[in-house]
């Protein structure tokens, strides 16, 4: 229990899939205007990135190892994340069509977000077991949830600033990330 702990702790603040292995900056950069479509995003996230850990898990452990073919690992990942995918999107538009709207071009990207095929990878490279994967991959989606929220929030605010023009729009959401990425490195002492 206290390993999945640290593992949960340092997947979603030490090295948070965001801010300090910059992976998934598309969503991060493009979604994170309003804190509600943020949030809406982090929740698909983490929905798809915690289902792809578990049936990535799975899938390597009692298919592709045991049969020596662990080299398709990344193609099979990329198919099972772009199921998941279409199966989240296929929810959003029937249940929750204010959010499936608002995400608009970005829950597609979900299929090429490179965090979610990063985490599989990852859970493959560091040998974890179906139930860590799975911890990994929530916590991992759970810090990109964290990161693009705050971010948002931030850009709300300093969209009625007086912000200098040569800085408005992504140069100074450029600017954030970045701080937030140094903020972030106070977490490093946490384990």
């Amino acid at each position: 229990m206290k390993t999945l702990l640290i593992i949960a702790i340092a997947s979603a603040l030490v090295n948070n899939v965001v801010l300090s292995q910059f992976l998934g900056l598309c969503p991060f950069l493009g979604v994170s205007k309003k804190v509600k479509t943020a949030a809406g995003m982090g929740a698909a996230v983490i929905f798809v990135i915690t289902l792809a850990s578990a049936v990535a898990a799975v899938i390597y452990q009692f298919v592709l190892e045991p049969n020596g073919l662990a080299y398709l690992e990344t193609i099979v990942f990329i198919l099972v994340i772009a199921a998941l995918v279409q199966f989240v999107e296929m929810f959003l538009k029937k249940f929750l069509k204010s959010l499936y709207q608002s995400l608009g071009v970005y829950l597609p990207l979900i299929t090429t977000n490179c965090a979610v095929l990063g985490v599989a990878l990852t859970n493959v490279q560091k040998s974890y077991d179906v139930l860590t994967s799975i911890v990994n991959g929530f916590a991992t989606a759970a810090g990109f949830t964290i990161a693009i929220v705050i971010l948002a929030g931030i850009r709300e605010k300093t969209e009625h600033n007086d912000v200098p023009e040569s800085f408005r729009g992504m140069p100074i959401t450029m600017i954030t990330a970045g701080l937030m990425a140094i903020a972030f490195c106070g977490f490093s002492g946490l384990l």
